[in-house]
């Protein structure tokens, strides 16, 4: 990362920072862009070089996601069973998690706390891994030489997978305030998902 990288970074991060606590302090509706712009003293205008919106900002983690898994997919070997490709996507989330600075598990636990406090804020997760699940459907059907459109094999190769991440990622009856709870959970989860299959059907 250069200089400019850098800077960049350090301020998307402390406009995440400053709207999540904002959020928990003073309730999410209640919070405007023009106060989280105001907290880390930067612009409206600048906030929107950012972030689209705040809704935005509690999908910070799946921006992400969806980036490792999109990469990671980019890279497997294409005579790779794609649930097996998927497979190494969701691993290496995992990976990042496990390689997270202090602030950045913080960060992710405040998101926990905002959107178990904010229950229609699920619904926003929700449909940001819908989309999310449609841009891994185009790379896994050109995996698989297919329509995108027209294969359901295709969209039930990844949506299985994306059950995998939702289901390790919940902990009901659980309060998690140690991210590697999360970690061995999910663990858990892939092993379970990999040993349910058998070879060959996601061909």
């Amino acid at each position: 990362m250069g200089l400019r990288e850098r800077k960049k970074e350090k301020t998307r991060l402390a406009i995440l920072d400053a709207a999540f606590d904002l959020f928990l302090e003073q309730g999410y509706d209640s919070t405007t862009v023009d106060q989280i712009a105001g907290s880390v003293e930067i612009s409206s205008r600048t906030f929107f070089r950012y972030f689209t919106s705040k809704d935005h900002l509690v999908l910070w983690f799946h921006d992400q996601g969806e980036e490792i898994m999109l990469e990671t997919l980019r890279t497997r070997p294409a005579d790779e069973p794609s649930f097996t490709a998927l497979i190494h996507g969701l691993r290496e989330v995992v990976r990042d998690i496990q390689l997270s600075t202090p602030e950045d598990t913080t960060r992710f636990l405040k998101l926990r706390r905002l959107m178990e406090e904010n229950p229609h804020l699920v619904g926003l997760s929700v449909a940001r891994g819908a989309a999310t699940e449609r841009r891994l459907a185009v790379e896994i059907a050109a995996r698989r030489n297919v329509d995108v459109m027209t294969d359901q094999r295709t969209h039930l190769i990844v949506a299985f997978a994306m059950s995998i991440l939702r289901v390790g990622f919940e902990c009901p009856h659980r309060e998690v305030t140690d991210v590697r709870i999360l970690v061995e959970r999910m663990e858990e989860t892939l092993e379970l998902a990999q040993n349910a299959f058998r070879p060959g059907w996601d061909v």
